[in-house]
C-alpha cells in the first residue's frame, strides 16, 4: 500500500544563483551536481559569468558556503556541465567544461575543502576529446571515472580507476563501449550496495538523435575489469553492437532519448528508464529485470506528440527521467511543459503498477532536467533535488534569462 502522499513536504534552501541562458547547470547526465560524504552535502554551479561556483553545507542546515573558483567553462554549450565526487578519504573531486575537449579535473587541497588545486590529467590518454564525464564511487573505497573519448557517432567509453589512498588515477578500461567509428554508446551506470556495475546504453549512428536504437545491458561484478551480460555469460570485450546483450528492443526513429537513468532495487535487479514512442506519442518507460527476463512498464503521462530529430542540446516538452527504487516502491522524477513545467514526482506500486503524480514545486523550472544526491540516497533513502530555473534553446542555442537562484529541494515523507 502506497502511504505518505498526502503528508509529502518539500524543504527549499538556496546555494547562490547561477547562469540561466541554458540548460548547462541542469543536464540530466551530471554525474553528480550534489553528493554527499558523511555529515557534509557539496554541490556545483556556474555562474552568470560562467565561473565554477562550489558550495557545502552540513546536512540539516540551511546555510551554504560557497566559493567562487579561479576555472570558469564554455556556458554557451550545455554539454559542458560540471561532475562532482568526495572520495574515501573526504577530498573533493571535479571534472568540468566538456564537449570533445581536453579533460579538466581538480581536487581539492584538504578533506572537506572547497579549495581546488591545480588542474590535473589523470592517466595522459585519450584525454584530448573528452565528453560526459561521470564519477561513480564504489563501496570499498575506489572510484571510477568514465567518459566518451571521441565525438558523436564515432566514440569509446573509457573508464579510469581511482585509488584514494595514493590519490592517483589507473587506467581499468581504453574502449569497453567499441562503436568500431561508426556509432558511439550513451550510457547510464549504477553500482549497487554489493559493489555490483550495472550498465545500460543506447547505440547512436550518427549525430543525430534520430539513430538511436535499443537498450543495451552489462554487468561487472569485479569492480569494472570484466563484464558479463545478465545471463552471466562473459563478453568478450570490448562490447560492440553485435556482441551486446539487448534489453528492450527499440528501432531508429522512435524518439528514443538518450543517457537518462538507472537504479536497482534490494535483489540487484537492474532498472533503466527512459522515453521513446511506441505510437506517436513518447512515454516514459521502465525495462527491467525480474524472474530472469527482461520486462516493461509503460505509462501514459505524455499527451505531447513530439519527435526526436537532429544534433545538439534539444529543447522538448518533457524532460529525461531519473528512476529511484525504494523496496516495492518505483519512482520517476521529471519535468513535463504539460504541467506547467514543474518538478514532478511519479511514484508506483511495481506489481500493480497504478502511477500517482505529485508536482514538488509550484512555479515553473523552464527547461530543467533532475538530478538528485545518490550518496545520500543510498545511504539514508533521503531525496534531495539540485533545482534551477533555466532555459534551453533548441540545438545548442542561447535565450535570455537573468540569473536564477540555484536550490536543493528536501523531500519529506516520501510516498512508500
Amino acid at each position: 500500500m502506497l502511504t505518505g502522499c498526502a503528508s509529502l513536504k518539500v524543504k527549499e534552501t538556496t546555494v547562490g544563483e547561477g547562469w540561466s541562458n541554458n540548460s548547462v547547470n541542469t543536464v540530466v547526465f551530471r554525474n553528480s551536481a550534489l553528493t554527499t560524504y558523511k555529515n557534509y552535502q557539496f554541490t556545483a554551479y556556474y555562474d552568470n559569468d560562467g565561473t565554477m561556483v562550489l558550495g557545502k553545507r552540513k546536512l540539516g542546515n540551511s546555510n551554504w558556503q560557497v566559493v567562487k573558483t579561479a576555472y570558469k567553462g564554455n556556458v554557451k554549450d550545455a554539454h559542458n556541465s560540471i561532475s562532482v565526487a568526495v572520495d574515501a578519504k573526504g577530498y573533493l573531486l571535479v571534472s568540468w567544461d566538456h564537449h570533445d575537449t581536453r579533460l579538466r579535473y581538480a581536487r581539492g587541497k584538504e578533506p572537506l575543502s572547497l579549495e581546488l588545486g591545480a588542474e590535473e590529467s589523470m592517466t595522459g590518454n585519450e584525454e584530448l576529446k573528452v565528453t560526459y564525464p561521470e564519477f561513480h564511487n564504489l563501496p570499498n573505497g575506489k572510484m571510477l571515472f568514465c567518459y566518451r573519448s571521441g565525438a558523436s557517432g564515432r566514440g569509446n567509453m573509457i573508464i579510469n580507476s581511482y585509488d584514494p589512498v595514493t590519490g592517483k588515477w589507473t587506467r581499468l578500461q581504453n574502449n569497453l563501449l567499441n562503436g568500431e567509428e561508426s556509432r558511439s554508446a550513451y550510457w547510464q551506470m549504477r553500482v549497487d550496495k554489493q559493489g555490483y556495475i550495472h550498465l545500460s546504453w543506447v547505440w547512436r549512428e550518427s549525430w543525430d538523435v534520430a539513430t538511436n536504437h535499443d537498450i543495451c545491458y552489462a554487468l561487472s561484478k569485479d569492480g569494472g575489469v570484466s563484464w558479463q551480460k545478465s545471463t552471466g555469460d562473459e563478453y568478450a570485450l570490448p562490447i560492440t553492437v553485435d556482441t551486446a546483450e539487448i534489453a528492450w528492443h527499440v528501432p531508429q526513429n522512435s524518439s528514443l532519448i538518450n543517457q537518462t537513468s538507472m537504479t536497482t532495487d534490494e535483489d540487484g535487479n537492474p532498472y533503466i528508464a527512459t522515453y521513446w514512442n511506441s505510437d506517436s506519442i513518447p512515454q516514459y518507460k521502465v525495462v527491467y529485470k525480474n524472474d530472469g527476463k527482461w520486462q516493461l512498464i509503460n505509462t501514459d503521462f505524455n499527451k505531447t506528440t513530439f519527435t526526436l530529430g537532429g544534433g545538439g542540446t534539444k529543447n522538448i516538452t518533457i524532460s529525461r527521467p531519473k528512476v529511484l527504487i525504494n523496496k516495492a516502491i518505483l519512482y520517476l522524477l521529471f519535468r513535463d511543459a504539460e504541467r506547467g513545467s514543474k518538478i514532478t514526482l511519479a511514484y508506483a506500486d511495481i506489481e500493480k503498477k497504478v502511477w500517482k503524480i505529485k508536482d514538488l514545486t509550484e512555479q515553473s523550472v523552464g527547461d530543467w532536467e533532475p538530478n538528485y544526491d545518490t550518496a545520500l540516497w543510498n545511504g539514508k533513502r533521503q531525496l534531495h533535488i539540485f533545482s534551477q530555473k533555466v532555459t534551453q534553446a533548441d540545438g545548442e542555442g542561447l535565450n535570455s534569462l537573468a540569473p536564477q537562484p540555484v536550490n536543493i529541494l528536501e523531500i519529506k515523507n516520501l510516498p512508500n
